[in-house]
């Protein structure tokens, strides 16, 4: 009973944030990132992947880049646009430290040298996701002000930014939700894109995404056939899923999840902000 409601609550919150509009009406945060983006003085089709293990893992951006088969519609129609569009560098080589991304990290060390990533890479656009770490230590005030700088700091300097929320995790549920609800609630104080990635593991795996929980012994850590791994931390990222996209695959695969939800929000963002068709007067 409780995840049933765990999962009211959290979708509860992104229908609240994400200010349902008309058909054919834009997204809040697309005027907002246009003013952004009019600021921008940098290479256009640059994307920064700012994060700790969960965005450093090649099975998290790079494996778009390579075959793919049972795509959906939507995502077979956004990946071509993003493939068309992004510097081909953005999805594999921008890894490591020094590019904003790496193993072990909280927010904090992302406010630490986030001005010093912007003037390195000055993306275009940025893919934010911190606070599987920072469950551990940091309280919800300073990585609700923590991740605002971050956020605050790439828009300044006219980076488009593309927040996600953090997954679930073992041993930590109450509290990983409340900091996905704390990322869905900056996202909409900055009017910026949301990828709610916690919310859509538990609509897909409600009451059994828990790799690490005993329905799941005896498989390797990332080849639980469910969205979080067998270490109750990581997506998983089970072989026979590679490069799947069915609807079987985004109920099994975490890093398949991630991956579809990701270059939907960003070949939105690519089409609306960037690129954006030729809008009809008003008289």
């Amino acid at each position: 009973m409780w995840w049933a409601l765990l999962l009211a609550v959290c979708t509860g919150g992104l229908t609240e944030i994400s200010h349902p509009r008309e058909q054919g009406q834009l997204p809040a945060w697309v005027e907002p990132m246009r003013e952004v983006h009019a600021r921008f003085t940098g290479q256009p089709g640059t994307l920064a992947l700012f994060g700790d293990s969960i965005t450093v893992s090649l099975a998290f951006w790079a494996p778009l880049a390579y075959e793919c088969r049972n795509l959906p519609p939507e995502m077979a129609h956004a990946l071509a646009v993003v493939k068309e569009y992004m510097r081909p560098e953005c999805w594999r080589d921008w890894r490591g430290p020094e590019f904003g991304n790496e193993g072990g990290t909280t927010v904090r060390w992302g406010k630490e040298h986030i001005h010093e990533w912007l003037k390195k890479l000055n993306p275009e656009t940025a893919i934010i996701m911190w606070g599987t770490n920072d469950l551990n230590d940091l309280s919800e005030d300073e990585y609700r002000n923590s991740l605002k700088e971050v956020a605050q700091q790439c828009l300044q300097n006219g980076t488009v930014v593309i927040l996600t929320t953090i997954p679930p995790r073992h041993g930590r549920v109450e509290k990983a939700a409340r900091f996905a609800q704390i990322v869905r609630e900056i996202a909409n104080e900055l009017r910026a894109p949301l990828i709610d990635y916690h919310a859509e593991i538990l609509k897909r795996r409600p009451n059994d995404w828990d790799g690490a929980s005993e329905a799941f012994r005896g498989y390797e850590i990332y080849e639980v056939p469910t969205l979080i791994s067998g270490d109750g931390v990581h997506p998983s990222n089970p072989q026979k899923f590679m490069g799947d996209f069915s609807p079987e695959a985004l109920r099994c695969s975490g890093y398949g999840l991630r991956n579809y939800l990701t270059v939907l929000a960003y070949a939105e963002v690519i089409e609306k902000v960037f690129r954006p068709p030729n809008e009809p007067k008003e008289w």
